[in-house]
C-alpha cells in the first residue's frame, strides 16, 4: 500500500516526507494507521549521528493509532482497535516468558537493526529499500507496519494524540520507579535531568508515596513545573555542590533512590555519592561511549547499587494500561509535559524544539 513518511536519507539533515510503499503484514504483523506520535530524544540521537543507524531510515517510536490488518496468525487485535505502540519482542525466548521482553534475545534485531528481525524491510522508495521498524515502530509515518508484540490495545474512546508518547520515555520514567525501585511509602527520591523521563519518575514517586521527592536540573522553568508535578524539593545544578544538596535535602541520611537520566559521568557520580545505606542509582542516559564512574568498593559493602535498565523493564500491555489508568484518576499527569503539534509537516519543527528543549514533550497529531 502507498504512505506518505518522514525519511532521514542524511544525518544532521532534515527529514524528507516522501511517498513509500509499505509491505502487506506477515503472519504476526499488524498494519497500523498513525494517529499521532511523539518525539523522543532517540530519535534525535540518530539525526545527530550519536546513535548510528543506517540511513535512509523512517524514525519515529511512540506512536498511537488504529489498525487496518492483521497477519494470519495475530490473535489479540482485529482492524478497528485503538493502539499504543512500544518496543517490539518475539514472545518465546526465556526473557520474554519470565516477564522482561525488553531483554528479548533478538531485541536488538527488532527495534535497533533498521529491519525486520530477518533482515528484510518492509519499506521502499522509488530510490529504493528504506529502513524501519524503529524501536518496533517507525512512527514519522502515516502508517506502519510492526509485530503484534508492539501494540497494545486501549479503549476507544482515549485520546490518541494524549497517549501516544507513552509508549517509550514516560514507561521508562515510571517503571523504573514502580516496576523496579518500587520504593516503600516514605522513601526519598531523586531525579537528575527533568524531561520527559525524569518528570515521569517524579510523578510515580507521588503515586508510590515517597516523602522527599528531590528534582535536580539547570533549567528553572523545568524545576518550576517539576514542583507542579509532585517534586517537594528542587534544586539547580549549576548553582552548588549537588551531594552536599542532597544530603541536606535529606537531613543528611543520603537519598534511598536516585533517577538519573542525563547519562553525563559527573552527575551520575554525584549521585552514587549521595546514597543513603542500601540506597539504588538507576541509570536510563545514554552516555557516551568509554563513560565510566569511579566507586569505591566498600561503599558497595555497605549495600549501594547502580543499576540500568532499558523501558522500566515492563510489560507494555501491562504497563501503559496501568499509566492510562492512573491518568483517568488525576494521579499521573503526563498530558502536563506535552505540547502538540498539528500534521506531518510540522515534524522538523517539532524536532527542532524538542533538541534545544523549547518544550519537554513534543506530540504530532497526524489526523
Amino acid at each position: 500500500m502507498k504512505i506518505h513518511a518522514a525519511v532521514l536519507r542524511e544525518r544532521e539533515t532534515p527529514l524528507v516526507l516522501e511517498d513509500i510503499e509499505l509491505d502487506s503484514p506477515r503472519d504476526r504483523e499488524v498494519v497500523v494507521r498513525i494517529v499521532a506520535t511523539g518525539v523522543c530524544h532517540s530519535d534525535i540521537s540518530v539525526i545527530n549521528g550519536d546513535l548510528p543507524l543506517p540511513t535512509p531510515i523512517i524514525l519515529g517510536h511512540e506512536g498511537s493509532g488504529i489498525v487496518e490488518a492483521v497477519g494470519a496468525q495475530v490473535t489479540k487485535l482485529v482492524p478497528g482497535d485503538h493502539v499504543v505502540l512500544s518496543f517490539a519482542y518475539c514472545g518465546e525466548c526465556v526473557p520474554c516468558r519470565t516477564g522482561h521482553p525488553v531483554y528479548c534475545d533478538i531485541s536488538a534485531a527488532m527495534n535497533l537493526s533498521g529491519c525486520r528481525a530477518d533482515g528484510s524491510t518492509a519499506y521502499m522508495s522509488a530510490a529504493g529499500s528504506v529502513h524501519g521498524h524503529f524501536v518496533g515502530q517507525s512512527s514519522f509515518a502515516s502508517h506502519v507496519l510492526v509485530h503484534e508484540s508492539a501494540a497494545v490495545k486501549v479503549d476507544s474512546g482515549a485520546r490518541l494524540e494524549l497517549l501516544a508518547p507513552l509508549g517509550c520515555g514516560i514507561q521508562t520514567g515510571a517503571g523504573t520507579v514502580l516496576n523496579l525501585f518500587r520504593p516503600g511509602f516514605g522513601s526519598s527520591l531523586a531525579v537528575t535531568g527533568t524531561g520527559p523521563v525524569g518528570l515521569s519518575g517524579i510523578m510515580a514517586a507521588q503515586v508510590a508515596g515517597c516523602t522527599n521527592i528531590i528534582a535536580i536540573d539547570v533549567s528553572d522553568s523545568r524545576l518550576e513545573l517539576a514542583r507542579e508535578l509532585g517534586a517537594t524539593h528542587t534544586i539547580n545544578a549549576s548553582a552548588g555542590d549537588l551531594v552536599e544538596e542532597l544530603r541536606s535535602a535529606t537531613g543528611g541520611a543520603g537519598v534511598n533512590f536516585i533517577l538519573d537520566t542525563t547519562g553525563r559521568q559527573e552527575v551520575m557520580a554525584a549521585g552514587y555519592a549521595a546514597l543513603s545505606t542500601r540506597g539504588r542509582l538507576g541509570l536510563v542516559g545514554v552516555s557516551p561511549a568509554g563513560t565510566r564512574i569511579d566507586v569505591d568498593p566498600w561503599t558497595i559493602l555497605g549495600g549501594r547499587s547502580i543499576e540500568g535498565n532499558m523501558e522500566g523493564d515492563v510489560v507494555p500491555d501491562v504497563f501503559i494500561p496501568y499509566l492510562i489508568e492512573l491518568h483517568r484518576q488525576g494521579r499521573f499527569p503526563f498530558d502536563r509535559m506535552i505540547t502538540e503539534y498539528r500534521g506531518i509537516e510540522q515534524l522538523n519543527d517539532a524536532i527542532t524544539a524538542g533538541r534545544t528543549a523549547q518544550v519537554v514533550k513534543a506530540v504530532i497529531a497526524l489526523d
